[in-house]
């Protein structure tokens, strides 16, 4: 939108606002030289406030746009903010009652007096387009912090000292917090949110119908956990029980059978490693024929009836050089938000191989613990949910029964603080290969903040690394 034109002078040559608050910012010199004014637009804040004294309508028009902030001029949001506390009281807010308001908080000449507040009136013909004056006000204020930002920016990225890689996520960070103040919608995290609406939001989840949480290959671990957004998802085992095919499964069944982005972070295996593994699940090609390169016809035939589905797949396979840090996760999905290509779910193999951050001490526990942390904190800050492999210590070895516990969780009892669900896997067939239940694995469900605990059996199909409900193994 345009910049509107500044106010016509009276006959005798002076403004209406000839009588504004001596508080309006000075222009700012930029490095060139320069003076330069921010951006804002004036007469547009004096029509929103005319118009909101004019009419009760304005006024609620007007609070769906701006909440004071915007406005460049402070004593505008002074007004602004005597208006909307009177209009949330029931009370008249016209130049005569604001003025009185004012007069009582004792600001009333610091805004221009009684007759500026009159002025703001004259100034507007009618009152039904103050919501398009608000939107040419919030305009101009997103500009400035536009402008804001980049100044921030500049001035780390010219500080001598800095570390390049700590400006770049620092930048990215302002740029995403600049996104998110751009949200004039209900406060998401409950600072302001009445109960009566997060009831309304409540009821209208409710009338859309039962949601399962994310699609999971496995029917009955699905309807147990209901893994839904800012879920972090930890599943543990001994090396060797099915962990990576597990978490590779489930984003297999969410990318290629349902269609929805999903992404592997692996710390452990080649990305040729893990699309062995991606073709030999899809196709049901035994691995090794795949590792080795031995796939006769028949198994190709597999290949390519499903070599087109697994192209178009967004699937993304991850292998970081040298390893990833929780921060590091963080800076590409802000990136991946900022570009809005967030996946449905993330994966991450496995827990504690993700580098700890420097400088945060020697001790392995709490570098494990605060990885933990930051995988949840991830979660819930990009509203995803978050799938982590993690390792049983030894311990679950020298049972008697050999079932893992939550207590055997390696290094770190945060894990299971900060896991929304724990699924330890357990194969009787890992320890005695002759058992009468090879062929199973076991996802014990040990903890659960969305629903009951529970053991759900599936038949590990490892020559195919994959894991099937029972109905289909």
């Amino acid at each position: 939108m345009t910049s509107m034109t500044s106010p016509s002078p009276d006959t005798d040559g002076t403004s209406l606002f000839d009588g504004d608050p001596d508080v309006v910012p000075g222009p700012r010199r930029s490095a060139e030289g320069f003076d330069r004014v921010p951006p804002q637009d004036l007469e547009a804040e004096r029509s929103v406030l005319g118009g909101m004294e004019l009419s009760r309508d304005a006024i609620a028009d007007v609070i769906e746009i701006l909440k004071g902030r915007e406005f460049y001029l402070p004593a505008h949001e002074t007004i602004y903010a005597v208006i909307v506390e009177m209009y949330g009281k029931g009370e008249p807010a016209d130049p005569i009652t604001v003025a009185a308001e004012l007069t009582r908080r004792g600001e009333l000449t610091r805004v221009g007096g009684a007759p500026y507040l009159h002025a703001l009136v004259q100034s507007v013909p009618t009152a039904a387009n103050a919501a398009y004056y608000a939107e040419i006000v919030r305009e101009r204020w997103k500009l400035r912090q536009a402008v804001e930002t980049g100044t921030r920016i500049t001035a780390m990225g010219y500080a001598q000292e800095a570390d390049p890689e700590e400006v770049v996520e620092s930048a990215a960070a302002e740029l995403l917090a600049l996104k998110a103040s751009f949200d004039t919608g209900k406060d998401p995290a409950g600072w302001d949110t009445p109960l009566a609406e997060l009831l309304d939001e409540w009821e209208e989840a409710q009338a859309e119908g039962e949601n399962p949480g994310l699609p999971m290959p496995y029917s009955d671990l699905q309807s147990m956990l209901g893994t839904v957004p800012g879920h972090l998802v930890v599943v543990a085992g001994r090396p060797g029980m099915g962990k990576s095919v597990v978490l590779l499964d489930f984003m297999r069944h969410l990318a290629v059978v349902h269609g929805k982005p999903a992404a592997f972070v692996s710390l452990e295996m080649a990305r040729r490693q893990i699309m062995n593994r991606l073709i030999a699940a899809e196709a049901e090609i035994p691995q090794h024929a795949v590792r080795t390169r031995a796939m006769d016809a028949e198994e190709w035939k597999k290949y390519d009836k499903v070599k087109n589905t697994l192209a178009q797949a967004p699937l993304r396979l991850i292998v970081p050089p040298g390893g990833i840090t929780v921060a590091q996760i963080r800076s590409n999905l802000r990136r991946w938000a900022i570009e809005d290509r967030l996946p449905a779910a993330l994966a991450v193999d496995y827990l504690q191989i993700v580098k700890p951050e420097a400088g945060r001490g020697a001790n392995r526990t709490n570098e494990v613990d605060g990885i933990a942390r930051g995988l949840k904190e991830l979660a819930l800050e990009f509203d995803l949910p978050i799938f982590a492999a993690a390792q049983l210590s030894r311990l679950t070895t020298a049972t008697t029964d050999r079932v893992p516990q939550l207590s055997h969780l390696r290094e770190s009892g945060e894990i299971e603080q900060a896991a929304d669900a724990v699924v330890l896997l357990h194969r009787e067939d890992y320890y005695e290969p002759e058992s009468i239940r090879a062929g199973e694995i076991d996802l014990i469900v040990a903890k659960n903040r969305e629903g009951s605990t529970g053991i759900v059996t599936c038949a590990f199909r490892g020559r195919f690394s994959r894991v099937d409900d029972m109905a289909q193994g």
